[in-house]
């Protein structure tokens, strides 16, 4: 899954692809780096971010999908919280709705999601961008998170959206402390009980910076390592990723090491 942020303030990338055209055209270079689904973000969810408004995030979000829709044959998926900008996203030609919230933040979510038959991806948060990192607490993390993403996806199935529509997201960075994250990512296999393809986004975060004392732009190989592992687990179904490229190069690779055979047909 390839980044596109089209925020000015985004964490890693904020303000380079702020443009319509400069956010499609990236969109289409990830594409030809191998990305299989593209991820667009119009709000950034760093810590401390605060929300913009609807209008806001339409204006930025709606012209990429359109643009990337028409460009583009992969899946595309919108980072929101919004009803609303969801609707009039899959209408234009999104596919999956990917909310930071589990779909709690706007009570019209799922019955939007639901009534367009798109893909929702549920993350689990403590607390809001605005207040996640301030003392989160936790028993025992890994528990903690797969129980409440396993209760929400009931509550999403419930309420009208398949449960083959639906993807889970333990949320790295989202309320956790650097020990909570390692622990998460040490045991995500854990998640893989719950049947539903599991969306790993560790890409350029802090986490990695704590680890391995690089700045953002150089954090390619410490979010491979993260790959790696859940690769080596089978955690994972879903890699959130900005440097697409070396990624896909690595699952490739990964991929070809784990399974002869596949190396054989690509030999032959």
């Amino acid at each position: 899954m390839g980044i596109v942020n089209v925020t000015p303030d985004s964490f890693s990338d904020g303000g380079r692809f702020e443009s319509p055209d400069t956010a499609i055209a990236h969109g289409v270079r990830l594409v030809e780096e191998g990305a299989d689904i593209l991820d667009i973000g119009g709000e950034s969810s760093r810590p401390g971010s605060q929300p913009v408004t609807l209008e806001e995030e339409l204006r930025r979000v709606l012209p990429v999908v359109s643009g990337l829709a028409r460009q583009t044959k992969v899946p595309i998926s919108v980072d929101t919280t919004k009803a609303e900008l969801a609707r009039r996203c899959l209408e234009a030609g999104a596919h999956i709705i990917n909310d930071i919230t589990a779909a709690i933040g706007d009570p019209e979510m799922v019955e939007t999601v639901a009534r367009h038959g798109a893909g929702l991806i549920l993350m689990h948060m403590q607390g809001t961008p605005a207040t996640m990192q301030v003392n989160p607490t936790y028993g025992d993390v890994v528990t903690e998170v797969r129980e409440y993403l396993e209760v929400r996806m009931e509550q999403v199935c419930e309420r009208g959206v398949p449960v083959e529509c639906i993807a889970l997201d333990p949320g790295i960075g989202f309320g956790k402390t650097l020990r909570h994250n390692m622990e998460l990512m040490s045991h995500m296999d854990r998640f893989q009980a719950l049947r539903r393809p599991v969306c790993l986004g560790v890409s350029r975060k802090g986490i990695i910076g704590q680890i391995i004392g690089r700045p953002r732009t150089e954090r390619v190989a410490g979010g491979l390592a993260c790959a790696a592992h859940a690769m080596a687990h089978n955690a994972v179904q879903i890699v959130r990723v900005h440097d697409v490229a070396p990624t896909k190069d690595f699952v490739r690779m990964y991929a070809a090491i784990d399974d002869p055979d596949r190396a054989a047909i690509i030999e032959s």
